[in-house]
Formats: structure tokens, C-alpha cells, sequence
């Protein structure tokens, strides 16, 4: 079925990609996937350190995305799929889009303060070589405004 993946990142910008996507997948018939990406940490070299390190990532993220799932659902009555990447997230982002072909458009929210790295990635050089869309939704938009769009 064709997906809208959003990279929910933290900050608002990522709220208003998610509603975007969450709308445009119900007028489509589509479905919406969020997506958040725990970087790979640098080498400690206590083990157990760093297991907790990634597991406190992964929580932080899982609830990330699990809050803003709660909100499609709540208000849109779109109900998300949630994955959770490991790595350098541009590249994790990449490889998951090439290992799914059912991905119509990659969303991501872009924040008015400076592009994010994945924003900064995605819409520069490497835009050429995305496998499917990609649509930038700004962070400043109102909820108003994204509906009209969307």
C-alpha cells in the first residue's frame, strides 16, 4: 500500500510534517509510517555503559514517535505504523527507503531556525537519487495552513 514516511525528529518542525502526511494519506487512501532514527553512539569501552546509553535512546525515540502517533490518531483517526532505525540517520533514512518501494513521499518538517541534517541531506545534492518525492513541510505553518495544503 503506498506510504507516506515521516522522520519524526524532536521539535515542532516534525508536529507539522506528521499532520501533513497524516492528512494527505486519508484523502488518498494511504498509509502513514513514522520513522525516528537512533544514531549510532561512539565506542565506550564499558559495555554496559553503552547499552544503557542506546537503550535510553531508544526509549526517548519510541515515546517520541508513539506521542505523535497518538495525536493522528486522536485527531485525524489515521493510525501510523512506528519503526525505529539504528545508525547515521541519513543513511539509515536511505536504506529504508530502497528496501521499501511501497514509500510514495518521504516528509519531513523543516525548521525555521536552519535546515536539520536530514533536511540539509535530503534536499540537497542527494535529492537527485531519492527513490520516491520528497516534501519539505515548514515549521511555522499553522495547523490551519497545512489542512489547506494537505
Amino acid at each position: 500500500m503506498r506510504t507516506y514516511l515521516v522522520v519524526v525528529e524532536d521539535g515542532a518542525a516534525a508536529r507539522g510534517a506528521v499532520r501533513f502526511a497524516a492528512r494527505r494519506a486519508a484523502r488518498t487512501g494511504s498509509r502513514v509510517e513514522l520513522v525516528t532514527v537512533i544514531p549510532t553512539p561512539e565506542f565506550l569501552p564499558f559495555g554496559g555503559v553503552q547499552a544503557a546509553m542506546e537503550e535510553e535512546a531508544r526509549l526517548r525515540a519510541d515515546g517520541l514517535v508513539r506521542a505523535a502517533a497518538g495525536t493522528l490518531f486522536e485527531e485525524l483517526g489515521v493510525q501510523p505504523s512506528i519503526t525505529v532505525l539504528s545508525g547515521e540517520p541519513a543513511e539509515a533514512v536511505r536504506a529504508h527507503l530502497l528496501a521499501h518501494p511501497e514509500v510514495a513521499n518521504l516528509v519531513l518538517g523543516a525548521a525555521s531556525g536552519g535546515a536539520s541534517p536530514l533536511v540539509a541531506e535530503f534536499a540537497g545534492a542527494a535529492a537527485g537519487s531519492l527513490p520516491c518525492p520528497l516534501t519539505l513541510v515548514p515549521g511555522e505553518l499553522s495547523d490551519e495552513a497545512i489542512d489547506k495544503l494537505s
